[in-house]
């Protein structure tokens, strides 16, 4: 069975976004990250994308072209009345509406063999390592300081979580870190 991933970018201060919500600065250059053997290697082990409603949100309604094409279960508390557009044979949406552990467990039957890579959201990043459901942590750390907004480790219970440097690289903009979490 493939591992659960939780991939984020954050500032160098450790916010995920600015004061009012936003994420641009982090990604000046989505394009070229994209085209890193980071993001290929992730796009082609990933059996299927668990992700918060507020990044479903950030897609405006047209996941038209998105990197991860692969089941997307989104975790909501209410299942939007008009699903957004890019869906295929191999890229649905399914609106998990009872937890994180819920949602999860039906990624990872999806995914098969291949791995669940968990993207998006300050709150479903820190429920998964709360709840001790991750083996892999992809942090992306950008060479910005927001000084302030929504920080990535603010509700994180730090004394249960073991952490152990697999890989470190540079990208153009980016510092990719991994890490394993010790079970």
């Amino acid at each position: 069975m493939g591992k659960v991933i939780l991939g984020m970018t954050m500032s160098l201060d450790g916010f995920v976004n600015d004061r009012n919500g936003d994420v641009g600065r982090l990604y000046p250059d989505l394009e070229a990250l994209r085209k890193t053997e980071v993001l290929q290697e992730s796009i082609r082990t990933t059996g299927a994308v668990v992700m918060g409603r507020h990044a479903y949100d950030m897609a405006n309604g047209d996941f038209t072209g998105y990197e991860f094409q692969a089941p997307i279960f989104v975790l909501t508390h209410h299942v939007p009345v008009k699903v957004a557009k890019g869906e295929n044979e191999n890229f649905k949406f399914n609106f998990i509406t009872d937890g994180i552990e819920s949602a999860i467990e039906k990624a990872k039957i999806a995914a098969a063999e291949k791995d669940v890579t968990v993207i998006g959201g300050a709150d479903i990043f820190q429920q998964c390592l709360n709840k001790g459901l991750v083996d892999e942590l992809q942090i992306d750390i950008a060479p910005v300081l927001l000084g302030d907004g929504l920080r990535l480790f603010e509700h994180i219970n730090a004394e249960n979580i073991e952490l152990e440097t697999t890989d470190v690289i540079e990208l153009p903009g980016i510092t990719h870190l991994r890490y394993r979490v010790v079970k």
